[in-house]
């Protein structure tokens, strides 16, 4: 077995150079989302949970892997093939990736996995199979039906992922792409994203008089990223917004879905009537038809998800259908350890 304190070179830098330029865009990746990982024989260095891509050439952000025992722990369906810390090679430190089996069940060297806003838009859509046929037309792709991150979805991943497939979109979640080359699998990724490319909607100007009224002297404020508001300022995108959650990313940063004040309603005290029923204090807060607040103490990793979010929705129909996750999906990511820990790392 490879020295797992010695990543192959020279690809392994090329790879730290490509993580951290993904990292940065967050078209691409919003918080610690999205991961990487390269093959060298029977190990396999994956970026650690918690940790940024946009960090990969400033930190230490790759775990080494048994990788056939990944493998096989995957195939004959083992509980431990959800427990990646089992299978690092050095004990004690950074967790492997919650996504580590993903990444085992391709034969490629390279794979990278991203939450791109341009595949999110077609991705949380009903109709999302048959929308990418003709953008996807001419590439080795398939797509498999949402199931929550780990071995479940690197089991539906595999039985995709057969011949010559290396690009497979994961419904309401992202995609990931594999080749033989760092280089290769950059260009890939990004092929798929502007293939999938998707202009935003029009915008409106929100109600920043009233919205600052509203939250003065309150736990909320005005957002930096001032596309936020178009959340609230049209009918359709707002029952959009509050239908439910779209993606696990969501959920584990800003919770499930968005909630809306109701009439004559402040933040403050919406957000007490959800901590009074149990839930945290939501990172932001939709005014219908003014536009939206947020936490003064929300974290990057809220910021960075309530962006996507945004994002997504303003290149979405309003006549799309969407595909919103259920109840039993959304509350298996908010009680999976996994989850919890990667959430921690990211405050």
């Amino acid at each position: 077995m490879p020295d797992p304190s010695s990543p192959p070179e020279p690809e392994y830098g090329a790879l730290c150079r490509a993580s951290a330029k993904i990292g940065a865009d967050p078209m691409l990746i919003q918080a610690a989302g999205g991961n990487t990982s390269i093959k060298d024989g029977d190990v396999m260095w994956i970026k650690a949970s918690g940790t940024l891509l946009a960090d990969a050439q400033d930190k230490d952000i790759f775990v080494a892997v048994d990788l056939p025992d990944m493998r096989r722990a995957v195939v004959s369906g083992e509980d431990r093939a959800d427990k990646p810390a089992e299978f690092a090679l050095v004990q004690g430190g950074l967790r492997p990736s919650i996504e580590t089996s993903l990444h085992a069940v391709f034969g490629q060297k390279v794979v990278m996995h991203v939450h791109s806003v341009h595949t999110l838009a077609h991705a949380v859509r009903k109709d999302c199979k048959a929308l990418m046929q003709v953008p996807l037309d001419g590439l080795n792709w398939g797509i498999v039906d949402y199931v929550k991150p780990g071995a479940n979805l690197a089991r539906l991943v595999l039985a995709v992922a057969k011949g010559p497939v290396n690009v497979v979109v994961l419904q309401n979640h992202g995609v990931i792409v594999a080749g033989d080359t760092v280089t290769q699998t950059h260009a890939l990724m990004m092929d798929v994203h502007e293939r999938l490319r998707v202009d935003p909607a029009a915008t409106v100007a929100p109600d920043l008089t009233a919205l600052a009224a509203l939250t003065m002297g309150s736990d909320y404020t005005l957002p930096d990223y001032a596309l936020l508001h178009q959340l609230a300022l049209d009918n359709t995108r707002l029952k959009q917004v509050t239908g439910g959650s779209l993606y696990p990313d969501h959920v584990i940063f800003c919770g499930i879905g968005a909630t809306a004040l109701q009439d004559g309603e402040t933040p403050d005290k919406a957000a007490a009537k959800l901590k009074n029923a149990g839930a945290p204090a939501p990172a932001f807060l939709i005014v219908p038809g003014k536009g939206v607040v947020v936490r003064r103490d929300a974290t990057k990793a809220n910021h960075a998800l309530m962006r996507c979010l945004v994002d997504v929705l303003l290149r979405v129909p309003a006549n799309a259908e969407l595909n919103y996750l259920s109840d039993a999906q959304n509350f298996e990511l908010l009680n999976w350890d996994a989850e919890k820990y990667r959430s921690t790392l990211n405050g």
